[in-house]
C-alpha cells in the first residue's frame, strides 16, 4: 500500500512509535507537528523529508525556524496552536494520525476531520473534552475515525465482522492496575513522582504514565469507548490485566465473548489504524504461548483510585462532565509532576470539580475551552 500520512505529535512516544511503523511500510510523510523537541523533529525530517512541519511551543519555533535557515528543500514551518490545526487540514495525507497529548490536540482533531481526513487518533482528549463536536464532524464529513489507543483498537478490531457487532451487548475494557495495583490509600500517600512513573508494562510519555497510576487513563478511555462504540457507561467494564496481553474484549447478545491479544506493544495498532482494513507484517515479535505462565483478571478498586470514579460520575452527567474532570486532571498532573501535590491530591482535586457542578447540556467549542480553564482553576484554588 502506498499512503502518506501527516503525524501530529512526532517525538512523543505514540509519535516515534508511528514512525518506526511508517518506516517499515514504506509510507510517505507529507507532514510533521511537535511541541518543543527541535533537534529530534530535526532528525524526523532529515528522514522523512515532509512537505509542511508545525512547531507549537514559540521559542522551539524559533530556534527551527534558525537551523531551517538556507536548507536545501526546507519544509514550509507553520507556528503555534493555530499551525497544528492548519497542518490537520491541509490537503495531501491519506491520514492524520494525532498523537498529541492532552486538550491541545482537540481543534486539530476537528481540523481534520472537517478536511475530509480519515483520522487516526491516539489524542483521546479529543473525545473526553468534545465527543459530540467530533463525532457530529465524522457523521457530517462522512470520514473513518480509527481509534489508536490499544483497548480501543482492540475493541474495534472485534467488531469487525459487521453482522456479530449488531448484538454487542458489553465492553470488556482491560488495565494494568499500573504501579500501585493492589495498595490502599495510606500506602499511596508518600508515593512520589519517580514512584509513579515506574510502569510495568508500558513504555509511555510522563503524563499518560501518572494518569495509568491513577486510574484517570482508564476513566478517560471508558468515557471514549462511550463515544466510539455507541454503548452507554454502565455496558463498558473495568477488567485489571495485569499481564497487558488481553487487551480488551467484547460481548455479545448471546454471551460470547470475542478478546484481542498481543504482547504489550503500541506498534500493533498503531499499524492496524494506518493499514486498515488490511492487516501486513509489523515489526512486533509474535505472543509466545509457550512462554505465557498466567493471565489473570482482577477487579478495579474505584474506592481507592478516585480518578475512575470521577470519570464514571462525569460521562453520567454529561455535556462537559468530561472535559471538567480532563481539564482538572491535567492540572494536578502538571502539579504532581512538579513536586507541589501529593499522589492522592490528583484524585481529590478531579473527583472535586466533577462534583463541583451538573454540567449537562449541548456545548461548542469555546465551551469546551472556557470548562476546561474554569477547571484548572478550581485545582488552583483547591490546593
Amino acid at each position: 500500500m502506498n499512503k502518506t500520512i501527516t503525524l501530529l505529535g512526532s517525538t512523543g512516544s505514540i509519535g516515534t512509535q508511528s514512525l518506526d511503523v511508517i518506516r517499515m511500510q514504506g509510507y510517505k510523510v507529507f507532514g510533521l507537528a511537535a511541541n518543543s523537541r527541535v533537534e529530534l523533529l530535526l532528525e524526523q525530517i532529515k528522514e522523512f523529508h515532509p512537505q509542511v512541519v508545525a512547531v507549537v511551543d514559540p521559542a522551539a519555533y524559533e530556534k527551527m525556524d534558525r537551523e531551517l535557515a538556507g536548507t536545501a528543500q526546507a519544509p514550509k514551518l507553520l507556528k503555534g496552536p493555530e499551525g497544528l490545526a492548519q497542518l490537520a487540514a491541509m490537503e495531501g495525507p491519506d491520514v492524520v494520525l494525532n498523537s498529541v497529548v492532552g486538550i491541545a490536540g482537540l481543534r486539530a482533531s476537528l481540523a481534520a476531520i472537517e478536511s475530509g481526513h480519515d483520522l487516526a487518533l491516539a489524542n483521546k482528549e479529543s473525545l473526553v473534552t468534545g465527543g459530540y463536536l467530533v463525532t457530529d464532524a465524522v457523521a457530517k464529513h462522512g470520514v473513518k475515525l480509527l481509534p489508536v489507543d490499544s483497548e480501543h483498537s482492540a475493541i474495534f478490531q472485534c467488531l469487525q465482522d459487521k453482522e456479530s457487532a449488531k448484538s454487542l451487548t458489553k465492553i470488556l475494557l482491560t488495565a494494568s492496575g499500573g504501579p500501585f495495583f493492589g495498595m490502599k490509600k495510606e500506602e499511596l500517600a508518600g508515593k512520589t513522582r519517580a514512584d509513579a512513573l515506574k510502569h510495568p508494562n508500558w513504555n509511555m510519555g510522563a503524563k499518560i504514565t501518572i494518569d495509568s497510576a491513577t486510574l484517570m487513563n482508564k476513566g478517560l478511555e471508558l468515557i471514549e469507548a462511550v463515544w466510539l462504540f455507541g454503548l452507554p457507561p454502565e455496558k463498558v467494564q473495568i477488567v485489571v490485566q495485569r499481564q497487558s496481553i488481553i487487551h480488551s474484549m467484547v460481548q455479545y447478545s448471546d454471551n460470547s465473548i470475542i478478546a484481542q491479544l498481543g504482547v504489550p506493544d503500541m506498534r500493533i495498532p498503531i499499524q492496524y489504524a494506518l493499514t486498515w482494513p488490511q492487516r501486513v507484517p509489523s515489526p512486533v515479535e509474535e505472543l509466545d504461548f509457550t512462554k505465557l505462565k498466567e493471565i489473570t483478571f482482577d477487579v478495579a478498586d474505584e474506592e481507592t483510585f478516585r480518578c475512575l470514579a470521577a470519570c464514571k460520575k462525569a460521562i453520567s452527567k454529561g455535556g462537559l462532565g468530561p472535559c471538567a474532570a480532563n481539564g482538572a486532571n491535567e492540572e494536578a498532573v502538571r502539579l504532581f509532576l512538579e513536586d507541589k501535590i501529593g499522589f492522592l491530591d490528583i484524585g481529590r482535586l478531579v473527583e472535586g470539580v466533577v462534583d463541583a457542578d451538573s454540567y449537562g447540556g449541548s456545548y461548542t467549542l469555546e465551551d469546551v475551552y472556557e470548562c476546561d480553564r474554569m477547571a484548572r482553576q478550581y485545582v488552583l484554588s483547591h490546593l
